[in-house]
């Protein structure tokens, strides 16, 4: 009995996967052609093929499971929990949901991350190599460094995914190391607008007194080229959105066009002027408004 069962639900996945409907109370299946299974396995081991040549983001060893179900087992709906941060509708919150540990740190250590990073770099690839430039090289691309060009997951993963107060003393500790690895999926953004003739300015909450462990940590992970590294003068006070909105304006006044936007943050990507089309990274660890 339990053998027929496992083969029952093989038979729904994979129905499931070649999008091939059924009625579950009739039982009424339409069997997938020779063609179709082709396609689906094709495609499955393409994917497999991609996650294992991928860069690793981080170096411990990946959690494997299901996050919506340790989210239900929690008690708490953590997968809507982070659909609420994603879209701007959960704000101003100072820690992820103790109960929502594990999941966070499935979501960030496993595949589903680079998947849900991917996405939107694609969609950002593709706009890129829509846009017509003028040919004056003023043309360029604001990119955010934390969680954006550089990932602090090997910070977070030893302070809990997020539900620890954060510590600036200890984070700067982190900074400082120098040591932070590079996010994939925004390099491949990054090189191929270099290779379309659209410069990257690096636009950071990071203070000017961080100017040389950053660029010697973006250089270190493979970046270069850029047209500026842009940080936040010491002792300045104002929300991000009032800061990075500053700066992406003078970028403006300078004469530069702002194709393109992309962070981790809302706080990266809203106010005025904010670039010709905005791209929002994944980052469930932490919120700055």
């Amino acid at each position: 009995m339990a053998m027929a069962s496992k083969k029952l639900v093989l038979l729904v996945t994979l129905l499931a996967a070649a999008g091939i409907p059924f009625s579950r109370g009739s039982w009424n299946i339409r069997m997938p052609t020779a063609r179709t299974l082709e396609a689906v396995a094709a495609r499955l081991e393409t994917d497999v093929a991609a996650a294992a040549a991928a860069p690793v983001i981080h170096a411990l060893r990946p959690l494997l499971g299901s996050a919506g179900e340790l989210g239900r087992r929690a008690g708490v709906p953590c997968d809507s929990w982070r659909l609420a941060v994603e879209t701007y509708n959960k704000r101003d919150w100072s820690t992820v949901p103790a109960s929502c540990e594990s999941y966070v740190g499935h979501y960030m250590l496993g595949g589903h991350y680079r998947r849900d990073s991917r996405a939107v770099v694609d969609e950002a690839v593709a706009y890129a190599e829509g846009i017509q430039l003028a040919g004056n090289g003023k043309e360029v691309w604001v990119f955010d460094v934390d969680e954006t060009s550089l990932s602090n997951l090997p910070y977070y993963a030893k302070h809990g995914f997020g539900t620890e107060l954060y510590n600036a003393t200890s984070f700067d500790e982190y900074v400082l190391e120098g040591s932070a690895p590079v996010l994939p999926e925004t390099q491949r953004l990054f090189k191929k607008l270099i290779s379309l003739g659209i410069k990257p300015v690096f636009l950071t909450g990071r203070t000017e007194d961080k100017r040389n462990v950053t660029e010697a940590n973006l250089r270190s992970q493979g970046y270069s080229g850029w047209a500026n590294l842009l940080l936040k003068p010491m002792g300045f006070h104002a929300t991000t959105i009032a800061y990075k909105s500053g700066e992406r304006q003078k970028l403006q006044d300078a004469g530069y066009v702002i194709v393109g936007n992309i962070g981790d943050q809302w706080s990266d990507i809203l106010g005025t002027p904010e670039g010709a089309r905005t791209f929002k990274l994944p980052d469930p660890l932490y919120y700055i408004g």
